[in-house]
Parts: C-alpha cells; structure tokens; sequence
C-alpha cells in the first residue's frame, strides 16, 4: 500500500466566524492510497481547537510509514482497526486514511459505498448551507448571495437573537442554529423560546461539551431539539449523549472516519435518536464520503465546497439544496492532478 499526503490550505468565500473565532482559511490534508494501482482519496481538515495540525499528521504518516506499506488490504473496516492501534491519538488522520481505503474498496467492486450497502439515495436530506457570525447585514447578504431551503446559523454571541430576527425577515427558510457551546444554560432557556418563535428547527450544542448536568434540565426543558457536535465526538460518546440530548451530529473528521460513523449511527437509532452528519469544512473529497452516508440519517450539513472559494476535487454536486451524486465508484469524487 504506497501513499501520498498532500496539504492545502484552502481559501473562505467570505471569512468564516463562530463563537470560537474567526479564519480566513480552511487548512486541509488529502491523502492518496495506491493498491495494486487502484487510487483511493481521503481528507482531514485541522481544526485548531482539536489541536491536530497538519504538521502532526504528516510527522504521524512519516513515523509509521513502513507499516502503512506493509499493510495487505482486503476490507476497510479491518483497515480502520488497524489504523485505529497504529495511530491511537489522531483520529483525524485514520479518519482520511479510511475514507481511502473505502474508495478503494468502492472502486475494487465498481460501485459506490451507498450502492455497496443498498442504500436509496431518494431518501437523502438536504443540506443546509451555513451563515456564519458577522454583521447583522453582512450576514443578511450573505443569505441573499445563495438563496437556499435550510440555512444553519452560527450564534453563541450576545446579540445572536437579533441576527436570527433580521434573517428572517428576508426568507421563509428552515433556520437551524449552532451555539458551538457559547450559551450558559440560563441564556438557553431565555434563548430557545424565541427562536422557536423564529422557525427555528433545532439546536447545536448549545452549553459547553462537559456540562452534562445542565445540558440534562436543558433537554428535560428545551422546547426544541437539542443536537450534540462537541459533546459527541467519538462512538463512546452516543450513549453519553443519551437522555442529555435529542440527536447527536457525526462529524468523520473527529470519529476517525467511516466506519465509525456507521457504528454510531446504528447505535443512536437503537437509542431512539436523531441523527445528523455534519462537516468541518472538509473540500468535496470529505464532502463525497459525507453524501455516502446521507439516506441513513435524518439531517445533513455537507456545504464545505460551497463556502469555499478553491477545492481540492470534483464531487457531490448540489441543487437548491437537494444532493447531486456521480456515476464514479468509491466516494464518487474524481481528482484531476495530485
């Protein structure tokens, strides 16, 4: 199994703000995988709060690259348990290396993962497209740049009820709001409310990710769906969540990938919650491995390659928020040049 690791550092349209800060780019790494000719592609965007930059990736890559070489492919998700013990504490990594190694896989069989586990992407939701925190009329012009069914809206600031207000004004849209853990729980309760009022769908991680016992009178109380993203990062995480949330939002980049999200996915059906797959930004190679798993959950926010100005590949298309997906196997993702 030969590899190469590339790094981009990958343009915003406009700059991206949430409560945590703002960026301006999105770095990102693509890896290729070769078996017996056969290219596979995966993606680990660094997200600067998880403390995984690429320069750890790579030093990962290269410290153990001999028994990555080493490694006879046969199915993905004995490769991810492999690249699980490999490389214990990088989850964004393995999460790149086993999306490869399901594009592989898909395009070993000729088809795409979605088809391989006879999934109907008829029944794949739409993706919202987010607006991120800024002036209450740069964040209205924003919306009107890309007209859309389901917007996701960055708050967690003191003047966050009045951005959703003015946003509403100019469109009838699904709003789903994204706190990234910036309220208190006394804010939640007064906030909520009023979004409800708003039309507003649901709510992420509205209370810091440890705050288990607030975000427990927050569930019991909430008038709106409560989803986990920082509380929910790993497959041990679901049932943590369980009776603190109403859903979870799995993000492959910090589950270490596929197969893991497949894993938390069932188990959260099986504790009778939500589910949504949410992105990190990822360019559309992460995107596609996203648009695989979208007919099994109820939510979905995949619009990386639509807030970025550059990309890395071609991909999942979009129409009018609807998922548009190609004929190629594997992910369904093609890369011209690497």
């Amino acid at each position: 199994m030969d590899f190469i690791a590339k790094e981009y550092n990958l343009l915003f349209k406009h700059p991206f703000t949430i409560s945590k800060g703002t960026k301006t780019h999105q770095p990102t790494l693509i890896v290729e995988l070769n078996y017996l000719g056969i290219k596979g592609y995966g993606e680990a965007p660094a997200i600067s709060y998880y403390d995984l930059p690429i320069e750890k990736m790579l030093e990962d890559l290269d410290r153990k690259k001999l028994f990555l070489q080493k490694f006879s492919f046969s199915d993905p998700e004995r490769y991810w348990h492999y690249l699980h013990h490999l490389f214990p504490n990088n989850s964004f990594l393995v999460c790149a290396l086993d999306m490869a190694g399901w594009d592989i896989y898909g395009k070993m069989k000729g088809k795409q993962l979605h088809q391989l586990w006879q999934l109907d992407t008829s029944k794949s939701p739409q993706t919202d497209f987010t607006i991120g925190i800024d002036t209450i009329d740069q964040m209205v012009s924003k919306m009107k740049e890309k007209p859309w069914p389901i917007y996701k809206i960055k708050v967690g600031v003191p003047d966050d009820i009045e951005m959703v207000a003015a946003l509403r004004k100019h469109t009838n849209a699904v709003f789903r709001v994204d706190a990234n853990a910036g309220w208190t729980l006394e804010q939640a309760l007064h906030k909520i409310p009023i979004l409800a009022q708003l039309g507003v769908e649901l709510v992420e991680q509205p209370l810091s990710k440890d705050n288990w016992e607030d975000m427990k009178t927050l569930f019991e109380k909430s008038s709106l769906p409560i989803f986990a993203d920082e509380s929910c990062v790993s497959a041990s995480d679901v049932d943590k969540c369980h009776l603190h949330f109403h859903g979870v939002n799995i993000k492959l980049t910090k589950c270490s990938g596929i197969t893991p999200a497949r894993r938390m996915i069932k188990r959260a059906r099986e504790l009778d919650m939500k589910v949504m797959i949410g992105c990190m930004n990822e360019s559309s190679v992460g995107t596609a491995a996203i648009a695989q798993l979208a007919p099994m959950v109820d939510y979905i926010d995949m619009d990386g390659p639509l807030l970025l100005a550059e990309d890395t590949a071609k991909g999942v298309g979009f129409d009018f928020g609807k998922i548009i997906y190609t004929d190629t196997p594997g992910l369904g993702v093609v890369i011209d040049s690497f």
